[in-house]
């Protein structure tokens, strides 16, 4: 069967690393030069449904997780479990797993967060990385202290951090609120009736939303050190930057500045995407991830 649209064959599996169970994707040739993708939230490895087909066509070894926390891998008890570097060594043990060289590295959301950590501090896994919708870590959290605008367009990760409250909020009436997010800051159609459904699945397994808003509230009360020491967050492997214009989560200012942090960053700027950049474009995203691999 495909998966909404997905023609390549998919293997489904799951390593033990880190102490935890993960469940793994993968597609393309076993010999083909490893490209791990990494979702964010509320999402989970169906985010990239749009890129598998291109990337496995051109001979890419395809590995796409549901990070800790997510869909089908574990979710760990405690806000502990969930911090930025526990995240990483999660990705570097999939790369230990199935992949014998460096890998290309493309992240979305709270994935491109991972991403951004991994070139920055296991950069002699990393071949090149791309951060779709997320600044560097290290602007992003100066950002929200000391911006008014971007502190209002972030509201909700204060709301997070709340205990059991945005739990019960965001499970009532079937996930309602989850839901307008995803249609409110995308284009329609984008995100249609029977994906919807599949995303409701995922965040229905048990402990699903807790470990999904233990992401958040780890960031806050563990922050990395990416975020805070200068030294530790130079990303010397190349780094592409994808965004979408209208991203009504993160101002555009921020993007820019985060290639101050990279030795050889390259911004491409989608002059009429959303935050949701790889749904909504994902021929020109996909070209352009193809080009910098390249």
């Amino acid at each position: 069967m495909t998966l909404s649209g997905i023609r390549s064959p998919l293997e489904f599996r799951v390593f033990h690393i880190n102490g935890i169970a993960l469940h793994v994707v993968l597609a393309g040739p076993a010999s083909g030069k490893p490209l791990i993708l990494l979702h964010g939230f509320p999402e989970f490895w169906f985010a990239w449904r749009r890129q598998i087909d291109h990337f496995v066509s051109a001979g890419y070894r395809v590995i796409v997780p549901d990070q800790r926390g997510y869909n089908l891998s574990d979710k760990p008890a405690g806000i502990a479990n969930y911090s930025i570097d526990l995240l990483a060594r999660d990705v570097v043990g999939v790369l230990d797993t199935v992949a014998a060289s460096k890998a290309f590295v493309v992240g979305h959301d709270w994935g491109a967060a991972v991403t951004w950590y991994l070139a920055a501090r296991y950069s002699d896994r990393v071949h090149r990385t791309a951060m779709l919708s997320v600044p560097h870590p290290r602007v992003f959290m100066k950002n929200l202290i000391m911006n008014p605008a971007q502190l209002r367009r972030s509201w909700y990760i204060f709301f997070f951090q709340l205990p059991w409250l945005p739990e019960f909020i965001l499970r009532r009436r079937d996930w309602a609120l989850l839901v307008r997010v995803l249609r409110n800051t995308s284009p329609p159609g984008i995100f249609s009736d029977s994906d919807l459904e599949r995303y409701k699945e995922s965040w229905a397994r048990k402990e699903a939303v807790t470990a999904m808003l233990n992401w958040y509230r780890a960031a806050v009360l563990r922050p990395s050190k990416l975020a805070l020491d200068p030294k530790a967050s130079r990303v010397k492997v190349p780094a592409l930057l994808i965004w979408g214009k209208h991203d009504q989560f993160v101002g555009e200012a921020m993007v820019r500045e985060s290639l101050r942090y990279c030795d050889d960053g390259h911004l491409e700027m989608l002059e009429t995407a959303t935050h949701w950049v790889q749904h909504e474009q994902p021929a020109q995203v996909n070209t352009l991830l193809s080009q910098f691999f390249a």
